[in-house]
């Protein structure tokens, strides 16, 4: 793309990339993510047994020849309670956006027999390293549309270990606690100030021009609202100041791949609204 600059870093209030171009905002909803009292959290250690992790089938897996594969590694946060469950899973390592929301679902769905202090079941905190083999499929709907659908091409490797900073008590958060993906009226969400704190980019995924817009030579600012949720991922995200040309597409498309640490409240993470600007700037 010759002569021609997208900038799009991420500045979110008191939190982000430095130099950007991108500036969120945040506003609330009167409604807030259930809590409960914190809990202690346990390292690994000489005087804890590990978490074990359970079977879990996830076949069928694709066994066809594929031509489109996509393999990589997410590296996820998270607690396991007293009963084995996954708690507060966020992504610390960042890969690509089909493979994440993946690595969510599968770890999500995970049980384990608890880890152990004492001949007393304990949350522990834990990071794991999911490798995965995965296949992207073109089908079509029932009306013939077009669509892609990703597909474990194996089962996947897990590997879990201690994390470096364990926290010593956090709430537990449940699946019921996160803001549903079809949401569109910005229910639940915090505001950053106040207790809240920023969520912290970890990357910032540069915007393409359009064809439309390149071959015009137009650029400018598309300002866009989003949810940051309580896995670091963004939702919901509309255009609330557009440009036009195709520019509006490109900036989601390239928000939708922000990935970040999660806003914390009280030791447990929330989700934010924000706004982004994305500065299409041709030179």
């Amino acid at each position: 793309m010759p002569n021609r600059l997208v900038t799009a870093s991420l500045l979110l209030l008191t939190a982000g990339f430095s130099g950007g171009q991108q500036i969120a905002q945040a506003t609330r909803d009167s409604r807030a993510v259930a809590q409960s009292a914190p809990v202690k959290v346990y390292a690994l250690g000489p005087d804890v047994t590990p978490p074990m992790l359970l079977p879990l089938d996830l076949s069928p897996f694709h066994n066809e020849k594929c031509g489109n594969k996509l393999d990589g590694t997410v590296v996820l946060d998270l607690l396991i309670d007293t009963q084995g469950k996954p708690r507060n899973i966020v992504i610390d390592e960042p890969f690509s956006t089909d493979l994440e929301k993946l690595a969510l679902k599968i770890v999500g769905d995970e049980r384990f027999n608890p880890a152990i202090h004492d001949g007393i079941p304990v949350v522990v905190a834990q990071s794991v390293q999911v490798d995965l083999k995965a296949c992207i499929d073109e089908i079509k709907d029932d009306s013939g549309m077009k669509k892609y659908r990703l597909q474990l091409m194996s089962q996947p490797v897990q590997r879990f270990g201690g994390l470096p900073e364990s926290p010593k008590e956090a709430i537990l958060i449940t699946d019921n606690d996160k803001i549903p993906a079809n949401s569109i009226d910005g229910s639940s969400p915090y505001r950053v100030g106040g207790g809240v704190s920023a969520p912290v980019a970890l990357n910032n995924v540069q915007a393409q021009f359009s064809e439309e817009a390149r071959e015009a030579k137009y650029g400018g600012i598309c300002l866009l609202s989003l949810i940051v949720d309580t896995q670091g991922m963004p939702r919901n995200i509309r255009v609330v100041r557009m440009l036009g040309k195709g520019l509006d597409e490109k900036a989601i498309e390239a928000v939708s791949q922000y990935r970040f640490k999660p806003a914390m409240k009280d030791g447990v993470p929330v989700p934010v609204k924000i706004t982004v600007e994305v500065n299409f700037h041709l030179i």
